[in-house]
């Protein structure tokens, strides 16, 4: 029943390797952009509660309008870590990649987006603007993800990444690009709502948090703690709930 989609992300996953392999810069170009985009979702989302106020329908807005970071890196074009992980996962099943393939992007895609992030985030922080009511809505938000213990960062991690997948194995599903933003949106709505954590994005509202002043609870060793547990949560949430039964659905009979 799904096996037409699930091969064409197959083929996709081959698309990325040979397209890391054929221009590793430009390949590195679009992890940047990615990195960044989700940190446009991460700017966006913390000025409007800095707007709103700490208030309970302020983080309902701020779900509504996550949704702008996936459909930047979905319809402008950009690499993901979250979203590549499932995909290389599947054409790791399908064996049009290697695990060597798949390792060597995903650490390629992650300093990239990394990298786009710390990029966005210093320039932000020269704005003049990660200052007031901003600077408090991003430490005082880091500040709690920093200090979870790990099963929570990690299970949050799981189900956020269920639904960035969705989102993406939604694209392949979807013959409109209206229909695949609708998707996105409801997708990363319940997520960014019910506060699961995606790596990529806490990487941007972390640092926004160590540039501006901040609690001894906001810290680098806290910084890594976060995004080991949330980076771990994630991968397991593509590749067990969202990979293997697709895969497994669209297996075919001998």
């Amino acid at each position: 029943m799904f096996e037409k989609e699930y091969e064409a992300s197959a083929k996709g996953a081959a698309a990325k390797v040979h397209f890391l392999q054929e221009n590793p810069l430009g390949y590195v170009m679009v992890s940047l952009l990615g990195g960044a985009y989700l940190g446009f979702g991460i700017l966006l989302t913390y000025a409007i509660e800095s707007y709103l106020g700490p208030q309970p329908s302020a983080h309902i807005v701020m779900g509504i309008s996550f949704g702008v970071a996936l459909s930047l890196v979905i319809m402008a074009g950009a690499e993901m870590f979250t979203g590549d992980a499932f995909i290389l996962y599947n054409g790791l099943r399908r064996k049009t990649v290697t695990a060597g393939d798949v390792a060597k992007l995903l650490v390629v895609c992650y300093i990239g987006n990394w990298l786009g992030a710390l990029i966005l985030s210093a320039i932000f922080y020269g704005t003049g603007l990660d200052t007031g009511a901003m600077a408090k809505a991003l430490t005082d938000a880091a500040a709690l993800k920093m200090t979870l213990p790990p099963l929570e960062i990690f299970c949050r991690g799981i189900l956020c990444n269920v639904l960035v997948c969705l989102a993406v194995w939604c694209t392949f599903r979807c013959h409109s690009d209206s229909a695949k933003l609708i998707m996105i949106f409801w997708c990363l709505y319940v997520f960014y709502t019910l506060g699961f954590g995606h790596c990529i994005a806490n990487m941007t509202l972390m640092t926004l948090a160590m540039l501006a002043p901040h609690p001894d609870t906001v810290n680098l060793t806290n910084y890594f703690y976060n995004l080991v547990c949330v980076t771990a949560g994630n991968v397991a949430g593509a590749i067990f709930f969202v990979s293997l039964p697709y895969g497994l659905a669209s297996r075919r009979r001998p």
